[in-house]
């Protein structure tokens, strides 16, 4: 039988004198490495659910203009946005200037005739949950928004069409619409110079759409029903 050598004290220690004074000392060691398991590293503890919350998105709707550039353009691209709770409205739209003529009842913009409510491509409003515009349902997603303007009050119409350019409301535009309602003119303080699309401080329910040029205001209420 070979023998185990301990090099460091220079003792021959036979090998089974060994075993036999280690084996009823190993059954020990067993059980208590079973009531005392080795914790495990921090870095190696699957972080529970409350640890780790799934990241919120911010929503942000892109405004997407035509390929006509931006600079130089008499009607700067604009646009207002707002979030109410969880979801999120924004209108992307072109912003003509009055410039001393007279636009609203004019020949510019006519009462009783389909205007593009700006400038150059559609006004286009955004939205990321599901709303109620002047009582219109709209499902999240893109929509046109075109009115007839009149003295007293004014249509505004709300199209799935956002490709079409300026006027160019023909059929298919019309037969994509989603509806339209009926809203009061009202008269703002002071002259508006520039045509101007905003919306109110938002309330735990909704807001309103305020458009606004020369001396005309009209506001459609909207009613957000998820996020």
């Amino acid at each position: 039988m070979r023998n185990l050598v301990f090099h460091d004290t220079n003792l021959e220690v036979p090998k089974m004198w060994i075993m036999k004074r280690a084996l009823p000392v190993v059954p020990a060691l067993a059980v208590l490495a079973l009531l005392n398991p080795p914790a495990a590293a921090a870095d190696e503890t699957p972080p529970s659910p409350e640890a780790a919350p799934a990241a919120s998105v911010e929503v942000d709707p892109e405004c997407e203009p035509s390929d006509m550039p931006l600079e130089g353009r008499a009607s700067p691209y604009d646009s207002a946005s707002v979030s109410v709770g969880d979801a999120v409205l924004k209108i992307c739209y072109g912003r003509p200037s009055a410039r001393g003529r007279t636009m609203i009842g004019g020949e510019h913009v006519p009462f009783g005739q389909l205007w593009r409510t700006g400038a150059n491509e559609p006004t286009t409003l955004h939205v990321t949950a599901p709303v109620s515009l002047g009582g219109i349902h709209l499902d999240p997603g893109s929509y046109a928004v075109y009115t007839i303007p009149g003295d007293e009050d004014w249509e505004i119409f709300v199209s799935r069409s956002t490709d079409h350019w300026g006027l160019q409301i023909d059929e298919d535009v019309r037969d994509q619409e989603v509806g339209s309602v009926t809203v009061p003119r009202e008269r703002p303080d002071e002259h508006v110079e520039t045509f101007t699309i905003s919306f109110t401080p938002p309330t735990a329910q909704g807001t309103e759409v305020i458009m606004e040029w020369e001396d005309f205001r009209v506001r459609l209420p909207v009613e957000v029903h998820g996020g």
